[in-house]
């Protein structure tokens, strides 16, 4: 359902404002990403090529938020914004808790439909289906263009060519407040797709496979641009699943190209929406689309763009598809992934199977289940529940017969929506119970109990589990027409041989913005230092703790010492000059910030002193909601390392300082220049100058608006 009707001419117009070939060749050499993100970035310096590693204020396509659009409301007025500021960016679509009936989960549900009608924003209600199927089938994902979304697996987009990436809710209060949002353009990773799948091997083996292959975090929080003639034979679907599950590989996005495949598939896409009308002679043709229509597609296929010889890729994965066997992955994690024969061999029992979730629930998916269960009975103690990913999939596959096979070998249907995939409703993995599932994610406890066991597999294979009661291959599996059961053939190549150097510009600071951060430097030698041991979890939920309050109690798990420390420093230190801001700077090690999305992580440093921190690198989530409340966030690998070699114990991180502390203060005095990223440590041994990649506009407004918060209140008055 949508609400209220489009005016197609404007919403092309729209459409054709943001398409990407409108912007000419850049000088410097950019990937296809870079340049979709280029024309959706806005308030851009001129001449400014947006690259890996660039702050930049965006304006998407569309922004979706599910069933978590209550909590946006909420802040949305919270921060005194009263209009959505354009109403067609924006997509609701209720698709989680779908099977709770409760009054408290209905009137939920029923007040995000009142303020979609009162905005005029489209909505799709529970039933319609999960929200990122939705997006495709409505062509709110659609190639070349960047659409964000309220929800990890908007990645799912980039099966279509589509830039999709997650935010965190305040970001799309922001988004619906302003139209635009901050991110950082992620490191880009190309993954070269070579050779061609044997019968029976499908995309969800593909993903699990890449998984467990490269599971050392290479592309933790990066892009993901799919090359190599591999792609040609991949179906839309395969591509939209391995898309979907670049999220639990660590990624922020995982594009495809646009192909003769992918044009394919929107022909038939538009055929399809034109069949829903009535026509004839005797009646005009009903209105287009807004999304996927004739003109649209025109363009598409008239668009030739592509990633420029020389761009720059922080590393290039290779991978054999000719290889790959069937795949399962886990139990419990993502990074154990095993070739099915050698797995089948242990007669792994199941209580449960699933053919659910925005991964694997389309058309062919279900037609491959069916195709294995057509005939047969589902095993004595085993469940298999089946949930279609759409209410227009489960039409189409009901209308081609598969739907009825599933449930004549015994299926118990569950509605279009996420269900037992994120651990809500009916059929979750009881304690001692091992289920396997065509799903996305086996996290321990992520769709039951802790103490169940869960794998992950294709849908044929999840199928056949749950007729033979076991982990196995479907009977139509030919093993003569497979490669080996070994590892499939995978390699990191050496470098990016073509990679042109980026000419670097110092570019103007923001009015208000300081030129240099400066203080006393304190090095907590901890790698994954987690948001537990940055704000302890048993304050997180006193909502009238304050920022006092927060500052006394920051890196309690830590280090428990760690706030009075600063307090103590904070008297000396003073600021060189009026453009410079002191106070501490926090260095630590890797992926700082790991684990919850709890924002007082980022308050509580920032209310206790703390303006800065540097790091080997950051979780996505901390950095989002540091920069969100006006904490600064750098990347210095050099200077940890230096760091690290002189006053780690053993020189590694983890164990704490040479003597024990778990801080380290020698004090260093350090300096940051935000004009050109000079970073210069000062200490009794001498000077050292090292460099970093400052942040840009987009960030130094919103710390000058004092967060994003701010920023929308500047924005809307």
């Amino acid at each position: 359902m949508r609400l209220p009707p489009r005016i197609p001419s404007r919403g092309y117009l729209q459409t054709a404002r943001f398409f990407a070939t409108s912007v000419p060749t850049p000088r410097i050499p950019q990937t296809i990403i870079e340049k979709v993100v280029q024309k959706y970035s806005v308030g851009l310096p001129d001449g400014k090529v947006v690259k890996a590693g660039d702050y930049v204020m965006i304006r998407p396509e569309h922004v979706m938020t599910h069933d978590n659009t209550g909590p946006v409301i909420s802040k949305f007025k919270s921060i005194g914004a009263k209009k959505i500021v354009d109403p067609r960016q924006t997509v609701f679509t209720l698709d989680h808790d779908v099977q709770n009936k409760s009054h408290k989960n209905l009137a939920k549900y029923a007040n995000i439909e009142a303020f979609a009608r009162a905005h005029g924003i489209d909505f799709y209600p529970a039933g319609r289906g999960i929200g990122h199927q939705v997006l495709v089938e409505e062509g709110y994902a659609f190639p070349h263009t960047l659409t964000v979304a309220s929800d990890s697996h908007s990645n799912m987009y980039g099966g279509v060519a589509c830039v999709g990436t997650p935010i965190v809710r305040t970001d799309a209060a922001a988004l619906w407040a302003t139209g635009k949002t901050w991110w950082q353009v992620p490191r880009m990773v190309k993954v070269e797709l070579r050779g061609k799948l044997a019968p029976g091997v499908t995309g969800k083996d593909v993903i699990v496979a890449l998984c467990g292959s490269f599971n050392n975090d290479e592309v933790l929080n990066a892009a993901i641009e799919f090359t190599g003639e591999g792609i040609s034979a991949l179906s839309v679907d395969d591509r939209l699943t391995i898309s979907n599950m670049t999220t639990e590989w660590g990624a922020l996005a995982g594009v495809f190209p646009v192909d003769d495949t992918l044009l394919s598939w929107y022909e038939s896409a538009l055929a399809n929406l034109e069949r829903r009308t009535f026509a004839s002679k005797s009646i005009p043709p009903p209105p287009e689309h807004p999304r996927i229509n004739r003109r649209r597609l025109d363009a598409l296929h008239a668009t030739k763009l592509a990633s420029d010889l020389g761009a720059q890729y922080s590393s290039h994965l290779i991978f054999d598809l000719s290889t790959l066997v069937p795949h399962v992955s886990g139990p419990n994690s993502v990074k154990i992934s095993t070739p099915l024969p050698k797995l089948e061999s242990q007669q792994i029992a199941i209580q449960k199977a699933y053919l659910v979730s925005c991964t694997n629930s389309r058309v062919s998916d279900i037609a491959a289940a069916a195709a294995v269960v057509e005939g047969k009975k589902i095993a004595e103690g085993v469940e298999f529940y089946v949930a279609a990913a759409s209410s227009v999939v489960q039409a189409e596959a009901e209308k081609l017969g598969h739907w009825n096979k599933l449930i004549a070998a015994g299926a118990k249907v569950l509605p279009a929506g996420c269900g037992p995939c994120i651990g809500l409703g009916t059929g979750l993995l009881e304690e001692g119970e091992t289920g396997i599932s065509a799903t996305n994610r086996n996290y321990k406890g992520r769709m039951g109990h802790p103490k169940a066991q869960a794998y992950l597999a294709s849908p044929a294979v999840v199928a056949a589990s749950a007729v033979k009661g076991f982990i196995c291959s479907p009977n139509s599996l030919d093993a003569t027409s497979l490669p080996s059961a070994g590892a499939p053939s995978f390699s990191i190549a050496s470098g990016s041989s073509d990679a042109a150097e980026v000419p670097k510009t110092e570019e103007p600071l923001f009015p208000g913005f300081p030129a240099a951060f400066s203080g006393r430097l304190l090095f907590a030698p901890q790698d994954n230092l987690n948001t537990d041991a940055l704000y302890p979890g048993k304050y997180t939920y006193q909502d009238d703790i304050t920022l006092e309050r927060q500052a006394e109690v920051v890196m309690e798990n830590y280090d428990p010492s760690f706030a009075g420390n600063v307090a103590t420093i904070l008297p000396s230190l003073s600021a060189s000059d009026e453009n410079t801001k002191s106070g501490v700077v926090l260095v630590s090690g890797y992926n700082f910030g790991t684990g919850s999305s709890r924002e007082q992580a980022a308050t509580a440093l920032k209310a206790a002193g703390v303006p800065l921190v540097i790091a080997g690198s950051f979780g996505d989530i901390f950095k989002r909601n540091a920069i969100n409340n006006g904490l600064v966030c750098l990347e210095c690998p050099e200077l940890v390392a230096d760091l690290t070699a002189a006053y780690a114990r053993g020189g590694t991180r983890g164990a704490g300082g040479r003597e024990g502390e778990l801080t380290v203060d020698k004090g260093h005095e350090i300096r940051v220049s935000m004009t050109d990223g000079n970073v210069t440590l000062r200490g009794s041994d001498g000077e050292k100058t090292y460099k970093i990649r400052t942040v840009g506009a987009s960030v130094q407004e919103l710390w000058v608006c004092g967060g994003l918060e701010g920023f929308i209140l500047k924005s809307i008055q």
